[in-house]
């Protein structure tokens, strides 16, 4: 329990970029994703100047493309729901390789996959460049509201302790010929899905009582995240402050 997380998402490097303090770096992702929605939709070429500019950061952290590209397609249920669109939308229609399209609709889905597309991008990277235990730091020094970092660190700290007791169950039921292939299985997955919940709810109460046992009274101690220097802040606040002159051209142009 007390070991580290290390998490798929991280990339350990020792760039210029890792070695960013996380709430510089949370700072300027929120900021950068702020910016990028704050973006008119029709300012197409911005988007690609967003996507350049996300590219150095990944460049210069010496994150593969391919790290990136894997961990983005947690987007994949966005981007169905958004080709949905122009084929749902009403309003003005035109033709596109002869099918029938909503004008409003085709707008609306550029929408969602640029602006997505490029948040779920800025934060792969945050995520690639940043220690888990970093983030949660940096939660505490940005002054978040304690019970909500308090949330974030038990997930981080007990999602792979729940994952690994649904991997010993899978192997559980393997183990007795159990295979899931129709709806006639259904009852004994749901039967997995409710003792897992009252093997994660015990366990939570067992961890209660040890880190009362421990003297805790409801708040985690500060972690030992050094602060940060002018020269890093104004590092961070490059990549905000090049996509707030994009999207000032982007509202101008």
């Amino acid at each position: 329990m007390g070991a580290g997380h290390a998490h798929a998402l991280h990339v350990p490097r020792d760039s210029p970029v890792h070695r960013l303090p996380a709430h510089c770096k949370l700072v300027a992702v929120l900021c950068f994703v702020l910016i990028v929605v704050s973006t008119p939709r029709e300012a197409v070429w911005a988007f690609g100047l967003y996507a350049a500019l996300l590219a150095g950061v990944a460049v210069l952290a010496r994150v593969p493309p391919g790290h990136l590209l894997k961990r983005m397609l947690v987007e994949v249920p966005f981007v169905a729901f958004a080709l949905l669109m122009p084929f749902v939308v009403p309003g003005e229609r035109t033709e596109v390789l002869g099918v029938a399209l909503s004008v409003p609709g085709l707008w609306g889905a550029w929408n969602i996959l640029a602006k997505g597309t490029l948040g779920v991008a800025a934060s792969v990277l945050l995520a690639s460049t940043t220690e888990l235990r970093s983030v949660v730091a940096g939660l505490q020094r940005l002054r978040l509201p304690s019970l909500l970092v308090q949330i974030v660190s038990f997930m981080i700290r007990y999602g792979d302790v729940i994952a690994g007791e649904l991997r010993r169950m899978s192997v559980a039921r393997r183990s007795r010929g159990f295979e899931a292939r129709g709806v006639r299985h259904w009852g004994v997955l749901a039967k997995s899905a409710g003792a897992l919940f009252i093997r994660s709810y015990e366990r939570g109460e067992r961890v209660h009582l040890a880190m009362v046992s421990r003297g805790y009274t409801g708040a985690m101690p500060l972690l030992d995240e050094a602060g940060a220097s002018r020269a890093q802040w104004t590092h961070a606040a490059v990549l905000p402050a090049l996509a707030l002159v994009v999207c000032l051209l982007g509202w101008t142009l």
